[in-house]
C-alpha cells in the first residue's frame, strides 16, 4: 500500500472511532514527533558552501543580481 492509501485509511479510521482514548493517543503521537531539520540531511560539503557563503555575505562580498545575470546570458 502506498502512503497516501495509508493516510487515508487512518483518516477513516479516525473518522469512524468513538473512542476519545484513541483520539488521544494519536494526538500525542503527533505532539511527540520532532520536526527534522533539514541542515542534518545536507552533506559536509553542502554545509560548507553555505557557511562560506555565508560568511562572504557578512563581509560584504556580494553582487547584484542583475549584474550577475547580465555575465552569465
Amino acid at each position: 500500500m502506498n502512503i497516501q492509501a495509508e493516510k487515508i485509511e487512518l483518516a477513516k479510521l479516525l473518522l469512524n472511532t468513538d473512542n476519545p482514548q484513541i483520539i488521544k493517543s494519536i494526538k500525542q503521537i503527533f505532539r511527540n514527533e520532532t520536526p527534522t531539520d533539514f541542515w542534518d540531511d545536507l552533506s559536509s560539503a553542502q554545509k560548507k558552501e553555505i557557511k562560506e557563503a555565508s560568511s562572504q555575505i557578512d563581509q560584504g562580498k556580494t553582487i547584484e543580481y542583475e549584474s550577475f545575470m547580465a555575465k552569465h546570458r
